[in-house]
């Protein structure tokens, strides 16, 4: 018996264009939870950062498949990215802050810090020459209702 109340899988070519298509597929899925707008924008920078990273390092001027898997628990997403490119060589020095291998680019070398922070769990694994894996997951709290206000229209 499944574990899990939903899920999706998305699997599409490693082009910058399709890092949107990502990023919105996955946050239309999370939307079932009812996420506040932050929780929404923390999950989508989260899969942004990701797939990103799986087309500039793991694939980088070659192209791939990018898989994505997302399951909903509860109030939770947990959501895994997954490459076929080079791997990475040293995770824990690429989960640094400001560490890049690619300093020619106008990135900052914090996919990894990014999507730690803004999720409730992070896992990397990768294997060199075979590829890496993202795993992640965010509880969602939802929309509070918030007190409704009488505002009274007033009329001279």
């Amino acid at each position: 018996m499944k574990n899990y109340e939903n899920e999706m899988k998305l699997e599409f070519v490693s082009k910058a264009s399709n890092e949107s298509f990502a990023r919105v597929t996955v946050a239309a899925f999370a939307a079932q939870l009812d996420p506040t707008v932050e929780e929404l924008a923390d999950i989508k920078t989260a899969v942004s950062e990701a797939v990103t990273n799986c087309i500039i390092h793991g694939y980088e001027n070659k192209l791939g498949i990018v898989k994505i898997v997302a399951k909903l628990k509860g109030r939770t997403v947990e959501i895994e990215i997954t490459d076929s490119g080079k791997g990475i060589e040293n995770v824990e020095l690429a989960k640094e802050p400001l560490y890049t291998t690619k300093p020619n680019l106008e990135r900052s070398g914090m996919g990894f810090t990014i999507m730690e922070s803004f999720m409730d769990t992070f896992e990397v694994e990768s294997i060199i020459g075979l590829g890496t894996k993202i795993k992640m997951s965010k509880t969602v709290e939802g929309q509070v209702e918030e007190e409704e206000q009488d505002f009274t229209m007033v009329t001279r």
